[in-house]
């Protein structure tokens, strides 16, 4: 009987190819796949990696019982996401673990801090994309600091961190 796969678990064996690849190895830029397992490459930019350190911090505050790691690669049916901060608790953490790396089961919140190279449609795309993979929230950090709290719809505040600010 043939074996199928999905288009996430295909995905996944296509990052791990891309992974191992020795010239793709130290890259300055946030990777990415597309639906197509074309690589997607966003150089970094300070202001942006410092947006990430204070989400991180504030999360760690308002939630400490889960890791907080900054670029998770997460296998969807179109193509390997990473957010630039995600959420997860232990107990979701061994869920994930047993679905592969990358994994196809999303941390409970994942969050995209926008740039210049963004816009909200590839942003409603991600959302779309992570809440399909079993995130509860996903939030949408404007390039001014405004935090945006989404479960299936816009809500003000976040229910996993209640107290998060809704400015950076």
């Amino acid at each position: 009987m043939p074996t199928t796969t999905t288009p996430a678990e295909e995905h996944q064996t296509h990052w791990q190819q891309i992974v191992t690849d020795p010239s793709l190895q130290d890259l300055p830029y946030k990777v990415e796949t597309n639906h197509r397992g074309q690589l997607v490459l966003s150089p970094h930019k300070n202001w942006h990696s410092f947006k990430q350190e204070a989400i991180g911090d504030l999360l760690d505050e308002h939630a400490p019982e889960g890791a907080t790691p900054p670029e998770f690669a997460i296998a969807t049916p179109k193509g390997v996401k990473a957010p630039d901060v995600v959420w997860i608790s232990a107990d979701r953490r061994q869920e994930m673990k047993k679905t592969g790396d990358p994994t196809t089961l999303a941390p409970e919140l994942c969050i995209e801090v926008m740039s210049d190279a963004n816009d909200w449609d590839e942003m409603m795309e991600k959302r779309a994309l992570y809440r399909e993979a079993g995130a509860e929230e996903v939030w949408i950090v404007t390039r001014e600091g405004r935090v945006r709290f989404f479960g299936d719809e816009e809500r003000e505040a976040s229910r996993i961190a209640p107290g998060f600010p809704n400015e950076i």
